[in-house]
């Protein structure tokens, strides 16, 4: 085998290999942003249930009005479930903040008032209001 078809054979490999990682990187971004971003908004449960009980069990409009009220009712439930599962998880990991706050150096405590910051602040930029205590109105 001469060199020049050496070097076309090379070539005409990694452009195949550089074409199937793009290809990949395109359809697993398009899966990734479909699976888990969509996970960040569950005021989308409600809706994406009842299209998927739809399609799948060809409900007719009748049966989707009459499940509509039970899928609207599940996803008030689970909705609160997560809000209140959040508001715990955050009450326990202040909880243990304060206590190894006593074990620290003031520069530590300082450092770890700061990792406090940067999480409260990256969760609000996901979801505001999730985890945040109701106001005393907003209780029944």
């Amino acid at each position: 085998m001469n060199r020049a078809l050496q070097s076309k054979l090379i070539a005409g490999f990694l452009l195949v290999f550089v074409a199937g990682g793009i290809t990949g990187a395109f359809f697993g971004g398009s899966y990734a942003r479909y699976h888990f971003f969509e996970l960040r908004h569950p005021e989308r449960i409600g809706g994406r249930m009842k299209e998927r009980l739809r399609a799948e069990l060809n409900l007719t409009p009748e049966q989707l009005a009459k499940i509509s009220p039970i899928i609207d009712k599940t996803t008030a439930q689970l909705r609160d479930i997560r809000r209140d599962t959040g508001r715990r998880v955050h009450e326990i990991i202040t909880d243990a903040h304060q206590q190894m706050a006593a074990q620290l150096t003031d520069e530590q405590r300082q450092k770890l008032t700061q990792i406090e910051e940067r999480h409260r602040r990256g969760r609000h930029r996901h979801s505001p209001r999730e985890f945040a205590p109701e106001s005393p109105a907003a209780t029944p």
